[in-house]
C-alpha cells in the first residue's frame, strides 16, 4: 500500500473517531431539537425551509460535519451577549455608547413598502437576518394585505418557530397549506412543527404528502425519517435517510436514532457494528459487538 493511501486512511479515521467522540457533546451542548442536530453533524439537512431548495455537495457536508461539531461545541457566541443601551441605563454614572461590530451589528432598516409583496420581501430580509420581531410584523402586514400569499403566511410561521411560539407558527403554517395544498416547503414547515410538539403521526401524513411533491428534496426526506423513528418505523425511515444522503449516512443516521430512544437496543448495536466493519475500523465495531453481548445477556437474564 503507498504512503498516500495509508496517509488517506489514517486522515479518514482520526477524522470519524472526532466526530464520534463529539457528536453526543454537540447535540446536548446546542440549542434546537436534540434528534434534528444528531442528523445535522452527519452533514444531513433538517428543520424549516426558509428559501427555496438549492442544490448543494452532500459528499462536502458530510466530509466537514466533524469540524462544525467541534465548532459548535466549543462556539459560545450565542450565550455571552454585550451589554446594550438599555442596560446602561441602570448605571447613571457610566456613560455607555453603540459599538457595532461582527458581534453586535447595527440593525438592518429596510425602505418602507406598500404593497403586500414589498413588505413580505422585507420580511423575508429581516427574517434570514435574524431581526425576528421586524419579520413578524412585515409578514403578518403582507399576509393581511394579500390573504393568498402562501409565503407571507410559511415565513411568519418561521418567524414564529423562531420566537418559541409554536401554537402561532403552526397556525400560520396550515393558513400557507391552505392556501396551497401542493407547496412541498408548507407541508414541511408544517411537518416539522408537528413533530417537535410530539404529534408524530399528524408529521408523518403531512411530510409524506411533502416528499410526493418534492421527492428528492433531502430537507423533507430527513424530517419524515426522524417522525417515523419516534413512531418505531426504523426500516422505513432507514429509506428515506438513504434517499436523502445515501446508505452509509442513512444506516448512521438510523443507528444514532435508535441510540437516541432505546440506548439499549440491539439493533441499534448491530447496525453501528455492521456500518463500523464496512469502513475498517476494526476497535469499534468489536466494542459494539461486545454491548451487544451484554443487553442481549441483560434480557436473557430477566
Amino acid at each position: 500500500m503507498s504512503k498516500r493511501s495509508i496517509l488517506a486512511i489514517f486522515i479518514a479515521f482520526v477524522i470519524a473517531v472526532a466526530a464520534t467522540a463529539m457528536w453526543s457533546a454537540s447535540t446536548t451542548e446546542r440549542d434546537g431539537d436534540p434528534d434534528a442536530n444528531v442528523l445535522e453533524d452527519s452533514g444531513s439537512a433538517t428543520g424549516n425551509s426558509v428559501e427555496k431548495k438549492k442544490s448543494g455537495n452532500k459528499v462536502a457536508r458530510i466530509f466537514t460535519a466533524p469540524f462544525r461539531a467541534f465548532g459548535r461545541l466549543f462556539s459560545h457566541k450565542d450565550k455571552l451577549q454585550r451589554m446594550t443601551e438599555k442596560d446602561g441605563e441602570k448605571f447613571e454614572s457610566v456613560g455607555i455608547s453603540r459599538v457595532d461590530d461582527s458581534r453586535t451589528p447595527e440593525p438592518k432598516k429596510l425602505a418602507l413598502a406598500n404593497s403586500a409583496k414589498e413588505h413580505l420581501a422585507n420580511g423575508r430580509s429581516y427574517l434570514l437576518n435574524g431581526q425576528f420581531n421586524e419579520a413578524i410584523t412585515e409578514l403578518s402586514t403582507a399576509a393581511s394585505l394579500d390573504p393568498r400569499l402562501t409565503e407571507a403566511h410559511n415565513l411568519l410561521g418561521v418567524a414564529y418557530d423562531k420566537k418559541g411560539l409554536a401554537d402561532r407558527a403552526k397556525d400560520s403554517y396550515e393558513r400557507a397549506v391552505k392556501v396551497e395544498p401542493e407547496d412541498a416547503q408548507a407541508l414541511n414547515n408544517l411537518g416539522f412543527s408537528l413533530y417537535q410538539n410530539g404529534n408524530y403521526r399528524a408529521a408523518v401524513d403531512r411530510l409524506k404528502r411533502a416528499v410526493k411533491i418534492a421527492p428528492t428534496d433531502d430537507r423533507i426526506l430527513n424530517n419524515l425519517g426522524l417522525a417515523l423513528c419516534r413512531l418505531g418505523k426504523f426500516d422505513e425511515a432507514y429509506k428515506h435517510f438513504a434517499r436523502a444522503a445515501g446508505p452509509y449516512t442513512g444506516n448512521l443516521n438510523t443507528a444514532r436514532m435508535l441510540e437516541r430512544i432505546d440506548p439499549n437496543s440491539t439493533l441499534a448495536m448491530k447496525r453501528l457494528g455492521e456500518l463500523y466493519k464496512r469502513t475498517g475500523r476494526i476497535d469499534p465495531a468489536q466494542a459494539a459487538g461486545n454491548s451487544l453481548i451484554g443487553v442481549t445477556g441483560e434480557v436473557a437474564a430477566r
